[in-house]
This record gives C-alpha cells, sequence and structure tokens, in this order.
C-alpha cells in the first residue's frame, strides 16, 4: 500500500464506541444495556437505508434518534429523561482505545487523516472534541455534503473529491463489513477494522486486508 497517500476512517464502531452511551446508562438499563446498543445499532442503520432508497433524506441525529425511540419502546422503556440522557451521552460518545495512538502515528508519518461517516457534523464535531481525536484529523467528511448515505458511492467519492486523491491513494477504515466491502467496491483501498470477528459479507468486494484493531494499521502501511 506504498501509494496511500491518505487514511480515511468510518467514524461509529471504528473511531467511536456506539455502546458507550448505554453503557454509561447501565445504572438504568441493567444487564439490558448491551442488548439496548445493539437493537439501537440496528435500527440506526436499517432506517439510514430505507431513507437513502426512498430518496427521503434526513440527518442522522433525527435517524439516530427515531431509532432509539424504537428501542426504548421494544423494550418497554419509553421514557423522556431516559431518551434525552441516552441522546446526550451518544453525542459525547468514547472513542477506542487504539483510535488516538493510531491517528498520531499516521500523521507522524506524512499521511493525512479524515473521519468520512454517516454523522451529521455537529454530531462529529462534539465527538471528536470530547475524545480528543479533533486535533488529529484533517478533515472531517459527512454524508450532509451529498445528503445520502453510505453505502452509495457518491459518499466514498466524497473523500477522493475533498482530498484531492485517486482512490487508489486512499485507505478507508471501517468496522464495519458492508461499509468495508462496499468501499473496496468503489475503488478504494480498505482495511476492514473487524473487531467482532465476524464472518465475511457476501457482497462485492472483498476488501485488501483484514486486521482485528486499529493498532495494526501502522504496519499494514509499512510506517
Amino acid at each position: 500500500m506504498g501509494e496511500v497517500r491518505a487514511a480515511v476512517f468510518d467514524a461509529y464502531g471504528t473511531l467511536y464506541d456506539w455502546g458507550s452511551a448505554a453503557a454509561r446508562a447501565r445504572d438504568v438499563l441493567g444487564e439490558r444495556a448491551p442488548a439496548v446498543a445493539e437493537l439501537w445499532r440496528r435500527k440506526q442503520l436499517e432506517y439510514s437505508w430505507l431513507r437513502s432508497l426512498q430518496g427521503r433524506h434526513a440527518d442522522f441525529w433525527q435517524v439516530t434518534g427515531d431509532a432509539l425511540d424504537f428501542t426504548l419502546e421494544s423494550f418497554g422503556l419509553a421514557d423522556r429523561a431516559l431518551r434525552e440522557r441516552l441522546l446526550a451521552l451518544y453525542e459525547r460518545i468514547e472513542a477506542f482505545p487504539d483510535a488516538r495512538p493510531v491517528l498520531a502515528r499516521l500523521r507522524e508519518a506524512g499521511l493525512k487523516t479524515a473521519v468520512l461517516s454517516n454523522g451529521a457534523p455537529r454530531m462529529l464535531a462534539e465527538a471528536a472534541a470530547h475524545s480528543g481525536l479533533a486535533p488529529l484529523l484533517d478533515e472531517t467528511l459527512s454524508v450532509e455534503e451529498v445528503k445520502v448515505y453510505k453505502p452509495h458511492h457518491a459518499v466514498y467519492q466524497l473523500a477522493c473529491n475533498r482530498l484531492k486523491l485517486w482512490p487508489g491513494e486512499v485507505l478507508f477504515v471501517s468496522s464495519n463489513g458492508w461499509d468495508a466491502f462496499s468501499a473496496r467496491a468503489f475503488g478504494l483501498r480498505v482495511a476492514w477494522c473487524n473487531r467482532a470477528g465476524q464472518p465475511r459479507e457476501r457482497i462485492p468486494e472483498p476488501p485488501d486486508a483484514e486486521i482485528r484493531s486499529l493498532s495494526e494499521l501502522p504496519a499494514l502501511l509499512g510506517r
């Protein structure tokens, strides 16, 4: 991957732990916290895909709130105070421990770093500021610029346009298999950070590499 000049990261699940909001509300959610987090995440993605297919875009903050409403009702937890608390926690989402040192290492090696995410700009700015990752990112790219969600090709093209690089010069890193495979089908170089050890997707096209932690990236890039 010697021609790679920029490392572009998915946000939720890759740099940021989407399960951290529910985990920090365990005093209320109890043992249901992991299940609440899983359903919230699944509906969040489903609603993003459905809105893209319908051509009825709404930003990721609304999608996240809608998914949470479905989740809380499903668990019999529909409560305004709990909803507001969980959304506030999601806005200040926690970064994975490997995110900061790897971003710093890649920048020191001369690579541009960026986020390419479904997240709304305000969500991404708040997450980067809260986690301390903001100074380590050259660009923060939101699907709001193209008004359609991943895995639409316009989202991956956005990274090339903003960074002024060819697809083969961009390494995209995502923990979401569907995102990693779709970005590779578009033409980006891709490292799938398969944190959960999931099986490979049955869609085009296999990523260039599969890693289990972001800490493996510098060696993968020879940096």
